[in-house]
């Protein structure tokens, strides 16, 4: 163990003030909320690519079941599924160029 800190160091316990301040309720964080499509939501996503449950789930790197549960609301996407969603909404196309490549 050193005395001295690094910068890396004096990073970290930087941080960790902010996530204890705001802990404490004396400062607030800054964050980012990522939408959760709703059932009717992501159907209509794909209606409007017009595209089958099994294409919109081949197109997208998605198991066909998994989107058939999220349309009829018997499970919901998690974190990394409704950030795939919401660019897919976006940007279809990107999505599309990220995983041909």
């Amino acid at each position: 163990m050193t005395a001295k800190r690094t910068p890396v160091g004096r990073e970290v316990e930087e941080a960790l003030g902010k996530v204890l301040a705001h802990v404490r309720g004396e400062a607030d964080l800054p964050c980012r909320i990522v939408d959760d499509p709703s059932a009717r939501r992501i159907r209509a996503l794909r209606k409007r690519l017009k595209l089958s449950r099994q294409k919109f789930a081949d197109r997208f790197g998605l198991d066909a079941r998994v989107v058939q549960d999220w349309e009829q609301g018997r499970r919901v996407s998690d974190r990394a599924a409704r950030v795939l969603l919401t660019v897919i909404d976006r940007n279809p196309k990107a999505v599309e160029r990220a995983l041909a490549e």
